[in-house]
């Protein structure tokens, strides 16, 4: 039996059963998975599963996250569904079946440039650290000056660093081929056309007389010898033409001369366009788009520029329009040297870590939380924010808007102070390695705004009702009802404590006559015998679940305890008939708000028992109970304490 065998068990049930699963596959962290139906999927069940760290659904697939356990959970589902998994592209392309054409089209950007990312990021980095031995001065002199030894160091590394952004549109060719599932090596050799060293630099374009620029002469016309060193759209253009010209002659050519026609009919012809036609347009484009990013940028409402981009940049990441930005990002180095939209998402990144940061503080007696929140920051922290958005911050929005808030002001903070970056590399706090070097004590600053904005406001943003989606603050309970008719006084009420849920007898829930109950098997508690139909909250919390059958209603506690109150033993072979639901999902409740009514005599005429179960089903999580007094009671008196573990 594997380890993750029960949960996979329960996440096939959760998920909709193997019906609802089109196709499913892993990557590093999580499960995804194509369903047929996306609200048969029980996100809350799913995300109460010991081994699962959260959910969110992106590009038409409902990821699972996991963690670095998912290979083993991945056999385990399998061996439980019977279903087999397939390869991540399948999926990809299943899920791409439900997203409307600007969906996909982003999802084909993202698909272009994610193989990119490792070396786009070793590259930022290692141009960092070049940064930081060429540009920060000690004493007068920078480290250069002064040492053979990293001299040398700074020199050999401009192979691995230079090169990888100079040669961009190499690698943006082949992920082009790659992707589109055309000849990878055309893709490749396409690329190299476009930097090759006989073509006069892009870099030294705007510098080189008109007079001085190689051509090739064909006698009737001259072609301008220019290179598209880091251009991104001219190999983007040259790239979706090779592969539809290696598509349509595939279909045509004989299959016997195929391997030589194809090739030759499908590169020659892009090469010659690219150096003609799309390379100049191209270029052009790339232009125009980095003239208004960084005239917006610089002008004089820039600060304004910069609220927006910080303020929007984590939502940009829901929908995978931020996937989008690299190209701009690439495009304003190759025109300028330098982006000023890259500070910019280094420090959303880190307002994101921020507001994990301080949830945790507010719910560190959850240690299951604390598993999801530690990771997700630290990733956030090092430029990796899904983990942190959709783990934590999206769950309790909150936070969420603490971030977009923080990554705002220190966005604005940056643009107004003219904040850029030689190049894209590394987000979150090593984006500072990235930064030139006479903008790197503003851009301190800025992660210090990115750090100390989002997470006091997390504190403060957690009073908001309404952008508090999954906790019960005591301000937001204190407004819940009118006090006149309450039951107990709302300022009296303790969110350590669990009421009575009805006026009656209290009784342990040891002499529950249902074994099920008595046994403890569902968790601790206690019951009620009620002496009429009016049945209250025993505590301060949020509406999980309703049931079908109306009989048991589940609550969420704000220290994460989940309290399952119970009406009338058997009482779901009734079908609900007895029961008045006055609540629903998502509802903020407290012992003054009346969950139910349950006709008594119904219930007795049905002969089934009156009682009504208190339990905390998720025990493991308890450190102590103690209920304080049975017997006889009144609706809102405090029948135990409890308190979680640490």
């Amino acid at each position: 039996m594997g380890k993750f065998q029960d949960d996979a068990t329960k996440l096939l049930d959760d998920i909709g059963g193997k019906e609802n699963i089109s196709s499913f596959t892993h990557c590093v962290t999580r499960m995804r998975f194509v369903l047929n139906d996306d609200d048969k999927a029980n996100i809350k069940a799913i995300e109460d599963l010991p081994s699962v760290k959260g959910t969110f659904t992106n590009a038409g697939q409902f990821q699972v996250i996991i963690g670095n356990d998912v290979p083993d959970f991945y056999n385990d589902f399998v061996d439980v569904s019977g279903l087999e998994g397939v390869s991540k592209e399948e999926t990809k392309s299943a899920g791409a079946g439900k997203q409307n054409p600007l969906q996909k089209a982003i999802a084909l950007l993202a698909e272009i440039f994610t193989p990119l990312l490792p070396a786009i990021i070793v590259g930022g980095l290692i141009l960092g650290f070049r940064n930081v031995l060429e540009g920060v001065e000690f004493g007068g002199a920078t480290i250069v000056s002064r040492s053979v030894f990293w001299n040398g160091v700074n020199d050999f590394l401009w192979l691995p660093g230079e090169a990888i952004f100079h040669f961009l549109p190499v690698g943006i060719t082949w992920s082009i081929t790659r992707k589109m599932k055309t000849t990878q090596i055309l893709g490749i050799v396409l690329g190299i056309t476009l930097v090759s060293p006989q073509l006069l630099n892009a870099y030294a374009v705007s510098s080189t007389a008109a007079a001085d620029i190689p051509f090739w002469d064909f006698g009737f016309a001259q072609i301008d010898k220019i290179g598209y060193q880091a251009q991104v759209i001219p190999a983007m253009l040259a790239g979706f033409m090779l592969v539809y010209l290696e598509r349509f002659f595939r279909k045509y050519i004989p299959q016997a001369v195929s391997m030589i026609f194809v090739p030759l009919f499908s590169l020659v012809p892009t090469i010659f366009a690219a150096h003609v036609i799309l390379g100049p347009i191209g270029w052009q484009i790339g232009d125009w788009i980095s003239t208004v990013v960084n005239a917006g940028l610089t002008s004089q409402f820039s600060w304004l520029f910069g609220l927006a981009f910080g303020l929007l940049y984590a939502p940009l990441v829901i929908t995978g329009l931020h996937h989008t930005t690299l190209a701009i990002d690439s495009q304003l180095v190759a025109t300028y040297g330098s982006t000023n939209l890259w500070p910019m998402i280094a420090l959303s990144n880190i307002a994101q870590g921020s507001a994990v940061l301080a949830v945790y503080f507010l719910h560190r007696s959850n240690k299951k939380e604390a598993e999801i929140s530690v990771p997700s920051t630290i990733s956030a922290y090092l430029g990796v924010t899904e983990p942190a958005m959709f783990g934590i911050n999206l769950k309790y929005l909150y936070p969420f808007v603490a971030a977009m808030i923080g990554s705002g002001v220190a966005g604005m903070f940056v643009t107004f102070m003219g904040v850029r970056a030689f190049n894209i590399g590394v987000g979150g706090l090593p984006g500072i390695l990235s930064i030139l070097s006479q903008y790197i004590p503003a851009f301190a600053i800025g992660m210090v705004i990115a750090i100390v904005v989002p997470f006091l406001l997390t504190f403060v943003l957690r009073q908001v009702p309404f952008l508090n989606k999954a906790e019960v603050t005591a301000d937001s309970i204190a407004n819940t009802d009118a006090a006149a008719s309450l039951p107990i006084d709302a300022a009296q009420i303790s969110p350590d404590f669990l009421y009575t849920p009805a006026n009656g007898e209290v009784i342990p829930i040891t002499e529950v006559k249902d074994q099920v109950f008595s046994s403890k098997m569902m968790g601790d508690g206690f019951a009620v015998i009620p002496e009429d139909n009016h049945i209250y909250s025993p505590v301060m919390g949020k509406v999980l679940s309703v049931f079908e059958t109306k009989h048991a209603i589940g609550i969420l506690m704000p220290n994460g305890l989940e309290i399952l109150v119970h009406m009338g033993l058997d009482t779901v072979e009734l079908k609900g008939e007895p029961f008045t639901v006055h609540v629903k999902e998502n509802d903020q409740v407290t012992p003054n708000t009346m969950l139910a009514d349950m006709d008594l005599e119904k219930v007795k005429a049905a002969g089934k028992p009156l009682d009504v179960v208190v339990v905390i089903t998720n025990f493991d999580q308890v450190e102590k109970l103690d209920i304080i007094e049975t017997g006889k009671m009144h609706v809102g008196k405090e029948v135990a304490k409890v308190s979680v573990k640490k």
